[in-house]
């Protein structure tokens, strides 16, 4: 996959994520053909192992799912519609502290206020 074709997230993160993304994109274009069914199969592959830090994924400590919705079969998630993804934050990967503190270095205002989810969200919110 050439370089100009990755997402502008995926260009500042290492190799690994870039070729994550590319050979699970390429084989569900085989699948799926183009399009945006596609680039979600991709994109949740790569939160399987990666996390997307300020404007690039970074490397988890573990591998899994990076949030609730995640964990459901596609069965389950087609029944409830449309979930919410936390923007590939990992919000059952980091602790509340560890989120609260992140949203401290973002500057996120009413963070003290926040849940763990709502923490994640506006993490997310502000990454993009």
């Amino acid at each position: 996959m050439p370089n100009k074709a990755l997402p502008s997230t995926l260009k500042r993160s290492s190799p690994k994520a870039q070729r994550t993304y590319a050979k699970t994109l390429e084989n569900a274009e085989r699948e799926y053909g183009s399009g945006e069914r596609a680039s979600r199969t991709a994109i949740a592959a790569l939160k399987h192992s990666f996390e997307k830090v300020g404007d690039h994924w970074e490397k988890k400590d573990h591998k899994g799912p990076s949030d609730p919705g995640a964990e459901k079969t596609t069965s389950n998630k087609k029944q409830a519609g449309r979930r919410d993804t936390y923007g590939g934050v990992d919000v059952l990967g980091h602790t509340y502290k560890e989120l609260y503190e992140r949203a401290r270095d973002l500057d996120i205002r009413g963070r003290g206020r926040m849940n763990k989810e709502e923490l994640a969200r506006a993490i997310a919110s502000r990454q993009r």
